[in-house]
């Protein structure tokens, strides 16, 4: 099953990307680069385990250097939560006003202060901006303060995107806040800071490179929606020219760096291109969108039971984004196969010129993904997560509710195509 041409298709898409300062060392200028807004207090965003590193501190001390104020909030939820992302607007209330706003971190400590910087210069609460229908879905009304996006991790792209995505816990779901305003105004890509990466977190947030690649180059086409209005415009228009640019050379780094950097963490050049190919595919699905793997990851993270992955905290169930993402994706890329063919196949071909051509060639790009998977170790689907075929009516519930993401899957996909897609992934290989 395919879209139906529309009556009046779309003929504009739009592309949006902060500045960006990328390279070994660029952290270290961050002082002058926050001093060309005018920022006199800015408060430093990040979680304990990274603060513990002392990149935080050292970012807050080159901004001192330029005779900035700078303080350092080390409270963030790894996965942020609606009461993590309240506690922090709550101490930048209390600590503030703030000028500005600096993120060290991986995609939590970065969503954390979008969420910060939307709270503290927006009437409202948390829940108000929260995607339907899970929140109101209400649009910022005030300017942001500058934020700046220093990622620790190679993976989220967070620091490209206007989404900050948490879990809504009374609901045991994961969704997001989507609007133009969150994006940070420059991202500081500083491939030293990602060399303290355990070999478990290389892996898990690189296939969430992977899928933002994968679902923004597989996603729908923004010809084949109808004409919006200006205001009816929204990040994710679907796949154009610019993304596939992007996610494209996102795969082509990630082909050659991917095992090498989970399997030695010291390889600096591997650690390099996996930053660059996080900015990539950060800037392509920024965006063009992305879709089923994403929408299925939300539940898969918001209902976890008792699964603690290695290289994260112990003190409570965890199953990382990146990972939630990649325990679907092979079977949600076989789905799609019939909607775009020939970017399926470019895809594995870029991501393993060796693979086999071979048998169903609908199986070729799902095959190359469980390899993958298989060697830099991510469980076995999401039976190896804690989930059974049991689970998956509770998990399609929590998916359907991701329409933002689902409307850019390449084919319509309701909720009995998620029911087989989840079953078809208690087990992968």
């Amino acid at each position: 099953m395919t879209f139906a041409v529309p009556a009046d298709p779309e003929s504009v898409f739009t592309y949006g990307a902060p500045a960006l300062k990328f390279g070994p060392g660029a952290a270290a200028e961050i002082g002058f680069d926050l001093a060309q807004y005018g920022a006199r207090r800015v408060l430093v965003v990040t979680d304990a385990r990274v603060a513990a590193t002392g990149a935080p501190d050292r970012v807050a001390a080159r901004l001192a250097d330029h005779g900035m104020e700078a303080r350092v909030y080390d409270g963030v939820h790894v996965e942020p939560t609606d009461e993590s992302l309240e506690a922090a607007v709550a101490h930048a209330r209390d600590s503030g006003p703030w000028d500005a706003f600096v993120a060290v971190g991986g995609g939590s400590s970065i969503d954390t202060a979008k969420a910060v910087n939307l709270l503290t210069t927006n009437p409202g609460a948390l829940i108000d901006y929260v995607n339907p229908p899970v929140g109101g879905g209400r649009a910022p009304s005030q300017p942001f303060k500058p934020l700046v996006a220093v990622p620790t991790t190679t993976g989220t792209g967070s620091e490209s995107t206007t989404i900050c995505v948490l879990d809504v816990l009374e609901l045991k779901v994961k969704t997001g806040i989507s609007h133009p305003r969150l994006r940070p105004v420059l991202a500081v890509v500083d491939p030293d800071l990602t060399m303290t990466q355990p070999a478990s977190v290389t892996a898990a947030a690189g296939m969430d490179i992977l899928c933002h690649a994968l679902e923004s180059y597989t996603a729908r086409p923004y010809t084949s929606f109808e004409r919006k209005r200006p205001e009816e415009r929204v990040p994710y228009c679907g796949a154009n020219p610019v993304s596939d640019m992007w996610a494209e050379q996102a795969m082509r780094l990630l082909a050659g760096s991917f095992r090498a950097a989970v399997r030695d963490g010291d390889d600096a050049g591997a650690r390099g291109r996996m930053a660059l190919a996080a900015t990539f595919a950060g800037l392509g699905f920024g965006n063009a969108g992305v879709h089923i793997p994403h929408a299925n990851a939300y539940p898969i993270a918001g209902r976890v039971r008792d699964f603690r992955p290695e290289g994260y905290p112990k003190d409570e169930p965890l199953v990382p984004h990146g990972m939630a993402v990649a325990l679907t994706a092979p079977e949600a890329f076989r789905f799609t196969f019939d909607a775009c063919p020939e970017r399926h196949l470019r895809a594995a071909a870029i991501l393993d010129p060796a693979a086999g051509q071979e048998g169903d060639p609908a199986g070729r790009l799902p095959a190359v993904l469980a390899a993958l998977m298989r060697e830099i170790g991510i469980p076995n689907g999401i039976g190896g997560v804690g989930y059974s075929r049991a689970d998956v009516p509770a998990l399609v519930e929590g998916a359907m509710k991701q329409q933002r993401l689902l409307a850019i899957a390449p084919r319509p996909v309701d909720g009995d195509d998620l029911a087989a897609i989840l079953t078809r992934s208690v087990e992968l290989w």
